[in-house]
């Protein structure tokens, strides 16, 4: 969003500049426009409604007698002080979410496995998978239960690299666990390496719609865009034949 504000004010500047004043203000407006709606809340509470809904409502778990929960990470943080690397503020409602659908897994007697996937795309030294791992072993997971995928740096790499790990344990149900938000994307990258999962959102996230700017909406507005943008580099790489061939984990 920041990006494409900067850019149609240098586009305004280009053309005031070279066409010596007329036209420029058309380009000035629009980036007006576009920060005000999106600031003011307007746009991030039309982008977030058509990302959020299909999962707004959380779904009914009837577990079978294989179960594998997965978890996708969503960042750490580092304390500047210590060193010490946790998980980030938007983590808490998928470990949460995660560690109330495994107890409630394990209440029926079923087999049921936590994968937790996620690198460490920030250089912090720790993965994200390892450090939600650690909560999530202090929250009450059984360590033979939990399951590290380490390596991925994206949405498409936790699909990509979970997939195997599916594969091999071979379960009847399985749920996918993120933020509301992110589901969609989630959704579709895990359906293209063969994973038919249960949706359950950890978290659903409003706009603020009022008169005055504020950065929350911003950043909210960016968040959808960054799924929006997802999404649609998904089915372009489809379309040109770039992504990894779909498939079934259950395939030889």
């Amino acid at each position: 969003m920041l990006l494409l504000l900067f850019l149609l004010c240098v586009v305004g500047y280009g053309v005031g500049r070279f066409r010596r004043g007329r036209g420029g203000w058309v380009f000035y407006g629009l980036a007006f426009v576009l920060f005000a709606v999106s600031a003011c809340g307007f746009l991030p509470a039309w982008l977030l409604t058509h990302l959020q809904a299909p999962y707004a409502t959380r779904p009914n778990v009837t577990w079978a007698q294989r179960n594998a929960i997965v978890v996708l990470g969503v960042g750490t943080s580092r304390v500047a002080a210590t060193g010490e690397v946790g998980p980030m503020i938007f983590a808490g409602d998928r470990l949460i979410e995660g560690y109330k659908l495994y107890h409630a897994c394990k209440r029926t007697g079923s087999d049921c496995k936590l994968i937790v996937s996620g690198g460490d795309p920030l250089h912090y030294g720790r993965s994200e998978a390892e450090v939600y791992g650690d909560a999530l072993l202090d929250m009450g997971v059984d360590r033979d239960d939990l399951v590290l995928e380490t390596h991925s740096l994206n949405t498409w790499q936790n699909a990509q690299f979970v997939q195997p790990m599916i594969k091999a344990y071979m379960p009847q149900r399985v749920v996918l666990v993120t933020s509301a938000v992110h589901m969609r994307r989630a959704q579709i990258y895990f359906e293209h390496f063969g994973m038919d999962a249960l949706l359950v959102r950890g978290d659903y996230v409003n706009a603020r719609p009022t008169w005055l700017p504020n950065g929350w909406n911003m950043a909210l507005t960016e968040m959808a865009l960054h799924e929006y943008v997802g999404v649609l580099t998904f089915h372009l790489y489809n379309l040109m034949g770039w992504n990894a061939p779909p498939s079934r984990y259950g395939a030889a």
